[in-house]
């Protein structure tokens, strides 16, 4: 074995004329090791002499090992700065290597345990300190310290009021979500230019009439990045606003439908909440499926195109419109602060669902302040476990509990959270279905919803159509409405399955 800044020696390390000064993050002179020398390490009184084949076995040294010398119970103990990195060695990045959230690699080997070249487990300290190739270190299969095996269930959290959120290992862990690639039905068109496409929208609106159908061409096979930038390369084209042509040009729902596509996805939501909010009755639903659906940046840059454009901060204009439990949850939801981590601490969701039991179940009244708490804070992946660990504890589901304890908007405000957070495309295939079920459609519902999923998990919500009321979404859309309305409609539903 060599190492760096040590010249190779045949036979161990012979004393050579002014030794081998210390070296920065090499090992240092340790009590029970090699005792410090001048200048190196020479040949001294009560050190270790130099012998053929290197440094015979000592009391507390290095015993001789295949592949190398690993530590062993009175060698040297991890100093501060780690090994030195050794070519041949095992090296190690300054300060060791620290425990891992989320338990050691997994390792050849069965059932978890050490393969036999694994040195014994009371030396598991020093070889943590010199993994070879920066590996990560520790047993393969085992928990991370201090934490459950994962076969059995998850122990309280060692301190309950301040548990350590997104560090556990689950109980039941979930396999993770498989990514499935792009799920939307509008993907970009290759070499879409908008200075060509405003050459035909102009085509189409110039003269006597209007041509729809080259209209809802170019519409539906362009994405919003490729829609969004037609606005101003008409203005510079032809010193024209693209929107006041198109209003002009089209009427009723087809008009809706192509000016909501013409808006990046927060304008059009900001555009939404809007009027959603003003006037005499406020649609609380629309209200809720926006800011229960979108990710804490989309909320952001809502609030901030509302303000902008409206004069008025999305929060004071909920306010001002609802009220009670209904305008808090609201208010807790448009502040854009819901917790984003992907990883789930069991004990922190079996705690949540005890305290959701206890505000509603289990209490005489219900205590709407723990539900908004915990449905408006919490990330995603962890309140799908919260609702996992409540239908076993109570043996009935978060939603029916809801349901029994609440009415009116918070009611239908707290549902929809859930809904949308246990699964968002089913939340959005029912939500689609009740737009269209019945005499009459919500025409406005249903253009919302098909412009602002179209490019993020139609292809999801089509399947869920399916499933769920035995038709599929396109023929339901076809059945339903008409003309160019029903042409655009459908180029964003993207297909029938």
């Amino acid at each position: 074995m060599s190492y760096p800044g040590y010249p190779p020696q045949s036979g161990g390390y012979p004393p050579q004329a002014g030794g081998y000064p210390p070296q920065q993050g090499a090992y240092p002179p340790q009590a029970g090791g090699y005792p410090p020398a001048a200048g190196g390490y020479p040949p001294a009184a009560g050190g270790y002499p130099p012998a053929a084949g290197g440094y015979p076995p000592q009391a507390g040294g290095y015993p001789p090992q295949a592949g190398g010398y690993p530590p062993a119970a009175g060698g040297y103990p991890p100093a501060a700065g780690g090994y030195a990195p050794q070519a041949g060695g095992y090296p190690a990045p300054a300060g060791g290597f620290p425990p891992q959230a989320g338990g050691y690699p997994q390792q050849p080997g069965a059932g978890g345990y050490p393969s036999p070249s694994m040195p014994p487990a009371g030396e598991l300290q020093d070889v943590n300190s010199i993994q070879q190739g920066g590996a990560q270190q520790g047993y393969p299969g085992g928990p991370a310290p201090g934490q459950p095996m994962p076969s059995y269930p998850g122990a309280p959290a060692t301190n309950p009021s301040m548990p350590g959120y997104g560090s556990g290992v689950p109980s039941n862990p979930q396999a993770p979500a498989i990514s499935k690639g792009y799920r939307g039905s509008i993907k970009d068109f290759p070499g879409a230019d908008p200075l060509r496409d405003v050459e035909v929208l102009r085509k189409a609106m110039k003269g006597f009439g209007t041509d729809e159908n080259a209209i809802i061409e170019l519409l539906g096979n362009r994405s919003n990045k490729q829609r969004v930038p037609m606005v101003a390369a008409y203005k510079t084209t032809y010193g024209k606003d693209l929107v006041h042509d198109l209003k002009s040009e089209l009427t009723g729902n087809f008009e809706k439908l192509v000016l909501a596509m013409m808006m990046s996805p927060a304008h059009f939501d900001a555009a939404e909440l809007r009027e959603a909010i003003k006037g005499a009755g406020t649609d609380e639903a629309c209200l809720i499926e926006i800011l229960s659906s979108r990710s804490n940046a989309e909320i952001r840059e809502i609030a901030a195109i509302y303000k902008a454009e409206y004069g008025k901060s999305l929060e004071d204009a909920i306010s001002g419109d609802t009220s009670g439990h209904f305008r808090r949850l609201l208010v807790s939801l448009c502040q854009g602060n819901r917790d984003e981590r992907e990883t789930v601490d069991i004990a922190l969701a079996k705690q949540d669902a005890q305290k959701l039991y206890a505000a509603g179940e289990n209490k005489v009244g219900t205590d709407e302040s723990q539900f908004n708490a915990i449905l408006c804070a919490r990330s995603k992946p962890h309140l799908r476990a919260v609702f996992q660990e409540y239908q076993q504890m109570c043996g009935r589901d978060i939603e029916k509990s809801i349901c029994r304890e609440m009415s009116g908007n918070v009611e239908d405000g707290m549902v929809a959270v859930v809904r949308c957070i246990k699964n968002t495309p089913v939340y959005f295939a029912k939500r689609l279905h009740k737009a269209m079920e019945g005499a009459g459609t919500k025409d406005r519902t249903l253009i919302r919803i098909m412009v602002s999923r179209s490019e993020i998990d139609m292809l999801d919500i089509r399947q869920e159509y399916l499933k769920a009321y035995g038709k599929s979404l396109y023929t339901h859309i076809s059945g339903d409405t008409s003309g160019d309305y029903k042409k655009l409609l459908l180029k964003l539903c993207g297909g029938s399955d």
